[in-house]
């Protein structure tokens, strides 16, 4: 049997969530539902663990708004670059390709801040 037929076997029954879940103390293994799949891939957050509800949801409207405004600027900086293109201006061109890697890698940090963050606050223990 194949790796792919089993897995898509386990799949069909509901024993998947046994990977995740590990077996109950029954033995019953896993619940076996997509959820505990899901449940199982959520994030720690870290330091952050003791904040209340309301400021995870700020907190993640705030990184929520600031990849939007990046990504934004990513999409009119390289509607620059074409606009540099077709007018034969390399002075624009080379700004909005710098502006496009700028608000490409600060998407990438602010997506990844939460990692960061627990990283180094795991170092500091």
């Amino acid at each position: 049997m194949s790796v792919a037929h089993s897995v898509l076997s386990m799949a069909a029954d509901g024993s998947i969530g046994v990977l995740v879940d590990g077996p109950k103390p029954g033995g019953s293994g896993g619940s076996g539902g997509i959820g505990s799949l899901v449940n199982g891939l959520s994030p720690d957050w870290g330091p952050f663990g003791a904040l209340g509800a309301t400021a995870r949801t700020v907190i993640q409207a705030l990184m929520a708004g600031v990849l939007v405004a990046l990504l934004g600027r990513a999409i009119v900086s390289a509607f620059s670059m074409k606009i540099g293109e077709r007018e034969h201006d390399t002075a624009q061109v080379s700004k909005g390709k710098k502006d496009l890697a700028g608000a490409l890698v600060g998407a990438f940090v602010v997506a990844s801040l939460g990692t960061v963050f627990t990283i180094v606050y795991g170092m500091g223990i």
